[in-house]
């Protein structure tokens, strides 16, 4: 890959990361108010049974999407510490070794697969 273009993956790869950072800072902030409000300190009356319910089915669902933004900063995270170790396997199948489109590249700049070696995963396909 020309190095104009690695350096396109690597801002893309750090715009994305941030967005997901912030992303993460608001699903703390979530945690924290409505760690307040299940508290009580909130509320100057007890919740009904329904609401608690409501409350912990808003929390658990935050937790998910919390835990799924963690786990795409990771594979971001990864990303750029390939590009920076070791710039010329960077867009590189780890399958089967052929390279991997700048287009895909751009579009999911955290891959590490190519399109038909994905396609094989997906599919199940062993071929």
């Amino acid at each position: 890959m020309k190095k104009k273009d690695l350096k396109h993956i690597e801002k893309r790869l750090l715009q994305l990361r941030e967005r997901a950072l912030k992303d993460l800072g608001h699903y703390d902030e979530s945690f924290s108010n409505s760690s307040q409000a299940s508290e009580g300190d909130l509320a100057a009356y007890s919740f009904h049974m329904a609401d608690q319910g409501t409350d912990a089915m808003e929390r658990e669902k935050a937790f998910l999407f919390a835990s799924k933004e963690g786990r795409y900063l990771y594979h971001l995270d990864e990303a750029l510490r390939r590009l920076y170790r070791t710039p010329a396997q960077f867009a590189v199948c780890e399958d089967c070794g052929d390279k991997i489109s700048f287009e895909r590249m751009d579009a999911l700049p955290h891959t590490t697969l190519c399109i038909k070696c994905k396609e094989k995963e997906e599919t199940g396909d062993s071929r």
